[in-house]
């Protein structure tokens, strides 16, 4: 899924629309109603680590909960009628919606909804927009095929959803979760590209006696952070993934936290400003020493195991004596 920078840009990308009613809509959603975000207002937009919220209010000032309510889930009955009615803001190919949702192979393939499907009496403003592996916000424009799907298709992904606004502009979601919340659930203190993130908290979780690569991908102490974060840290700090955080020194662990905040800095300064991303380690064959790189799955046990790339040479194992895991092909 999009790590911290990428979520970063997304916010970047809504913000102008704030302050703007919502005057036409479409998606393939099934569990909110796209057509029910019609005449809403965008209030405002929050952000933190990997997940997007968007405020949404019945009037064009805040105001405390009314009566009005907001985007409810579809109706069996309804839902029909609706996808008919939405063809024209779908976007390409929006023919056969209900054959066209059902691929996960179209390019946007995550699950509807995280919770709650619709507010509560309308006291639930906020929308959790969490985005899956693909998932992206295009402005103004759709998103078009870059190859053939599993079946030689070559189908442009359905937006999940798409807000039009009165200034002129449109938003289209694709390949994300949705939720009604009363607030943003947000936790500055962990996120990495937040000015208030805490390193005190974070070189404290490190410290735990498990493989540093474990606590890294946990959003609860590096929220924002994902696996080529990951990889690209922990190489450029000279760390093998498998090490105990509880046996590397307190220099090692501030050399690592450093390189987690400047590698996500510069990743989002170069998302702004439209330049790719340069990687040392991720998804490479050798490192920039020339060293082979090796790539295994780690993960807790019973947990999400992530592809892990890194150089035995210039990242040693603490301890060193346990053997590695297998070299996946």
């Amino acid at each position: 899924m999009p790590e911290g920078p990428s979520v970063r840009k997304f916010h970047h990308l809504t913000s102008p629309f704030v302050g703007q009613q919502v005057v036409k809509t479409g998606g393939s959603s099934k569990k909110l109603n796209p057509a029910s975000f019609q005449s809403l207002w965008l209030q405002d937009t929050q952000v933190h680590g990997k997940k997007l919220f968007l405020r949404f209010d019945p009037d064009e000032e805040t105001k405390s909960p009314s009566n009005n309510p907001l985007p409810e889930p579809l109706g069996k009955g309804e839902r029909k009628k609706e996808a008919g009615d939405q063809k024209q803001t779908l976007g390409p190919d929006s023919q056969k919606i209900s054959d066209q949702t059902s691929q996960s192979d179209s390019g946007d393939n995550g699950s509807e909804c995280l919770g709650g499907d619709s507010p509560a009496g309308g006291a639930e403003r906020w929308l959790q927009v969490s985005f899956g592996l693909f998932g992206s916000i295009w402005v103004n424009e759709f998103s078009r095929a870059k190859k053939a799907n599993k079946r030689g298709d070559w189908r442009d992904p359905i937006p999940r959803l798409v807000l039009h606004f009165g200034g002129g502009g449109f938003l289209a979601f694709y390949n994300c979760q949705m939720s009604w919340s009363s607030s943003p659930v947000v936790q500055p203190t962990s996120d990495i590209l937040s000015e208030k993130f805490h390193r005190g908290q974070a070189l404290e979780a490190l410290g735990q006696e498990q493989p540093v690569c474990y606590t890294l991908l946990d959003q609860r102490c590096f929220s924002g952070l994902g696996n080529i974060i990951k990889n690209e840290a922990l190489y450029r700090a000279g760390i093998h993934p498998l090490s105990l955080g509880s046996l590397l020194s307190p220099r090692q662990l501030e050399i690592l936290v450093d390189h987690v905040v400047e590698f996500s800095t510069d990743w989002l300064q170069d998302k702004f400003q439209g330049r790719q991303n340069h990687t040392q380690i991720y998804q490479k064959e050798q490192c920039p020493a020339g060293h082979q790189v090796r790539k295994a799955a780690f993960g807790p046990p019973g947990g999400f195991q992530r592809l892990t790339w890194w150089c035995p040479q210039c990242q040693p194992r603490l301890p060193p004596d346990e053997p590695e895991q297998v070299q996946l092909p």
